[in-house]
């Protein structure tokens, strides 16, 4: 069946990228959701099945940040040192990158690059 839309295109290749990518309590899958004026980002536990930490433009402590509505690049590279802040409090070290769908470009790459410099390893 072909997709109709970019949102069921994104969705498909979501699953794809779901059958083979799963978190462990040793290494989390570090899931990413974009929308237009936020990002969401999770270190998922697939095998107990639950979140281990998350962190969002939504949080309190990046939406005190100053921005002019869309999520941008610069706040995707706060975010992600702000992910990987939280994965050293919870004592995680290493995990496996989920895009979510997404290309992997601009502001997600740009949270992958900033988690990758501030210690996170994937």
């Amino acid at each position: 069946m072909k997709p109709r839309n970019q949102a069921e295109y994104r969705q498909r290749r979501h699953l794809r990228i779901r059958r083979r990518v799963r978190g462990t309590a040793e290494r989390p899958r570090l899931c990413v959701f974009v929308t237009d004026r936020h990002m969401y980002v999770q270190f998922v536990d697939d095998t107990a099945q639950r979140t281990l930490a998350a962190v969002s433009t939504v949080s309190p402590a990046l939406r005190a940040l100053p921005r002019k509505g869309r999520m941008t690049v610069e706040l995707a590279k706060q975010l992600g040192a702000a992910a990987a802040g939280a994965a050293r409090e919870k004592g995680i070290e290493t995990v496996v990158f989920d895009r979510g769908g997404y290309r992997y470009g601009g502001r997600v790459r740009a949270l992958a690059e900033a988690a990758r410099e501030a210690g996170l390893k994937f």
